[in-house]
């Protein structure tokens, strides 16, 4: 078998909790084929990459003599899929995905994904040490310590960048419009924090505005925070709600957060490998009513994009900003025998208006893009047209009331 690789990734998802299977002992023979099975029940393409999946139940009979065998087996069967969001977790990666989930991380903090066959970053985390040190989303990795990403997978690229509290990792970046450029950063343990109440750069926000940050949605304390905030904000005008580099996460996030601005209405439609669409409205918990602009840029995916798809199409904010991400699958995270997990995609999402965003994104309401000029300048242009837009639609708010 060939050697595999021991990692557990931030790749971009909307992903929803669920538990397959106890964690009993299992041989490597019957991991497999738990594995086998829940892709041969849930994933979201029916035609299996356009593959006879039952090819793969049996291909390794009595061939699988330890665990390292059975993952090696498994990750070579879920490649066949040739899709980046499901993913084998052995026991150390499935646990530092819980951790994340908790709230807590180990590395550098940067979201990637593959765009293209290009290992790429999605976006940063707040404040973390790949922030810090200047990366940025759409930024892509030509190397890790050195070595080249060419035709790395995601577990593998994440594997090269974590490590301990304390060490460095060296990438090399591409940018556009830029020279590539070498960053060494130093691995810290890092808490995700969800919401942020703090403007880029420093930007003055007007009385009367509430600015709110929403920077992943992976914890699961995130839809709380909100609502925590907007409970407080009784006098606010309006809010600007930063999804911008937002990589996504928990997909109840998504819908509580949406439950609590919208009164009434879709908030997102999934459709499974059946064909059968389940759709989740908005159940009149609305907590403000008052006027929303959205920011969101090409970092801002998943979750990210069904809140703001939600708001966009029942007319309840504007967006501002770029074209976002465009990931519109939903993966279920199942715990496996020993501890291991599986991440699986089992359905892609439509926004209210029935608009399928995969590899195409949400467009903004009025695009603004943030230039390296800009940011260099420390002039969020962004923040700025959302202010303007917040302000004539607060003072119309006043006008007509």
């Amino acid at each position: 078998m060939k050697k595999r690789f021991l990692t557990t990734s931030l790749v971009i998802m909307t992903a929803v909790l669920t538990t397959i299977s106890s964690a009993y002992s299992a041989s490597p023979a019957e991991l497999y084929d738990n594995v086998w099975m829940i892709v041969n029940k849930k994933y979201y393409d029916p035609s299996d990459n356009c593959q006879d999946w039952k090819k793969w139940r049996y291909r390794y009979e009595n061939k699988l003599k330890t665990k390292e065998d059975a993952y090696v087996a498994i990750e070579t069967m879920l490649a066949s899929l040739n899709d980046p969001y499901t993913r084998f977790l052995d026991p150390k990666e499935f646990s530092e995905e819980n951790q994340s989930i908790k709230g807590s991380l180990k590395g550098i903090g940067t979201q990637i994904g593959l765009r293209d066959g290009q290992l790429v970053i999605i976006a940063p985390l707040e404040d973390s040490p790949a922030e810090r040190a200047g990366l940025m989303a759409d930024d892509y990795i030509l190397e890790i310590n050195g070595e080249s990403t060419k035709g790395i997978n995601i577990d593998a690229a994440a594997d090269k960048i974590r490590g301990e509290k304390g060490t460095t990792v060296t990438l090399l970046i591409q940018r556009k419009g830029v020279p590539n450029k070498t960053y060494s950063i130093v691995r810290d343990e890092i808490e995700v924090k969800s919401v942020s109440v703090k403007p880029p750069f420093e930007t003055k926000i007007p009385d009367g505005i509430k600015y709110i940050r929403l920077s992943s949605f992976i914890s699961k304390n995130a839809a709380g925070e909100i609502e925590t905030i907007l409970n407080e904000s009784k006098d606010a005008k309006g809010f600007i709600i930063d999804l911008r580099s937002n990589p996504g996460g928990l997909l109840t996030n998504a819908i509580y957060i949406s439950d609590m601005l919208l009164r009434g209405g879709v908030i997102v439609s999934t459709v499974d490998r059946d064909s059968y669409k389940s759709t989740t409205r908005a159940r009149y918990q609305q907590v403000t009513d008052k006027p929303i602009v959205v920011l969101i840029n090409k970092g801002s995916a998943s979750a990210s994009e069904i809140l703001s798809g939600a708001l966009k199409d029942n007319n309840r904010a504007t967006i501002v900003g770029e074209q976002s991400f465009g990931k519109g699958l939903v993966q279920e995270i199942n715990k496996l025998p020993d501890e291991a997990g599986l991440n699986i995609t089992i359905q892609r999402y439509l926004t209210p208006s029935g608009t399928d965003i995969h590899k195409k994104g949400i467009t903004p309401d009025v695009v603004v893009e943030l230039t390296k000029e800009n940011a260099d300048a420390k002039d969020d242009v962004q923040l700025k047209k959302a202010i303007e837009i917040l302000e004539n639609m607060t003072c119309l708010v006043q006008k007509n009331g």
